[in-house]
């Protein structure tokens, strides 16, 4: 049975664009409950200000608690927007980090208040010190297919960043479809463009459900040869630079899809509601995931 790479984004991406801001010790206990479900790979908190994201004012003490205890089974990752950051990841004890930038020069300044050009040229640093610290850098690029405010993106432009990304070091691209609104014939048509020139174990899909078409989108990419992806319990989160934009595909309708279709992503369904149960309940909303609520009904 082929086995599928599930990075789980919820304890960043998804908490990151929650309005509720979680106390470390509720964190440490979603992550704890991920780790038993057996999720292997977590994207666990960004090293930023706190007063920009106080989502994630407390990334040292979440990492203190997690990393020691689970480092052993789980590759855990921290989003690094700039050389501080990656230090504090470094002093934390990750030996992965990710950065991110994106095709649209409107999304890019909005989100990160750089060009494109210069995000690019601001991570070099963190490449170069990853390689010295042997520290894997994973790139993400967001509006891949679609931007808010610039409508439909050049497939080639996806390509130009992710080469240049793949280039500096980067040993994976998290392909992030932001806002939601792409259709298999979208993915399928980027991928053609990306596969001419990068390798498919290079790319992962991060899809976003704003339309419901996260799956259909998923199962286009694994048609095309994709065999790692990004999700969210629940379905946690959203982008609070596109209006509207739900969040990314609840890592249970992932699970739920990949193993009907055969595939093997090591992740017990079971477990992993309790994980997206508990979540619902410290951020006081319910969780939108198609699965986890049959699921939960069914009890």
């Amino acid at each position: 049975m082929e086995k599928i790479k599930i990075t789980e984004v919820g304890p960043r991406d998804g908490l990151q664009n929650e309005k509720t801001i979680l106390s470390t010790q509720d964190k440490f206990e979603f992550v704890s409950r991920l780790v038993q479900s057996g999720v292997k790979h977590i994207e666990l908190t960004s090293f930023v200000r706190k007063d920009r994201i106080p989502q994630m004012g407390d990334a040292n003490e979440l990492s203190k608690l997690a990393l020691p205890k689970f480092q052993n089974q789980v590759q855990f990752s921290a989003l690094t927007p700039n050389a501080k950051g990656y230090e504090g990841a470094k002093e934390a004890g990750f030996t992965e980090v990710a950065v991110f930038t994106a095709t649209s020069e409107t999304f890019t300044k909005k989100n990160i208040n750089m060009t494109i050009q210069e995000s690019l040229d601001f991570f070099k640093p963190i490449f170069t010190q990853a390689k010295s610290d042997g520290i894997k850098v994973r790139g993400y690029i967001s509006t891949v297919i679609a931007c808010p405010y610039e409508g439909k993106i050049n497939p080639e432009k996806t390509l130009e960043i992710a080469e240049r990304l793949l280039d500096a070091g980067a040993y994976e691209i998290s392909l992030g479809e932001t806002i939601g609104v792409a259709v298999p014939s979208e993915v399928e048509t980027l991928l053609e463009v990306l596969l001419k020139k990068i390798p498919k174990t290079n790319l992962a899909g991060h899809f976003h459900d704003t339309y419901g078409m996260a799956i259909a989108n998923t199962k286009q990419a694994l048609t095309m040869g994709l065999r790692s992806f990004d999700s969210s319990a629940g379905g946690l989160g959203g982008c609070p630079y596109a209006k509207g934009a739900a969040g990314n595909v609840a890592t249970e309708d992932l699970v739920y899809f990949l193993h009907r279709e055969g595939y093997e992503t090591g992740i017990q369904l079971d477990s992993l509601i309790s994980a997206s149960r508990f979540m619902e309940e410290q951020i006081g909303r319910k969780l939108e995931s198609r699965t986890f609520i049959a699921m939960k009904n069914a009890d």
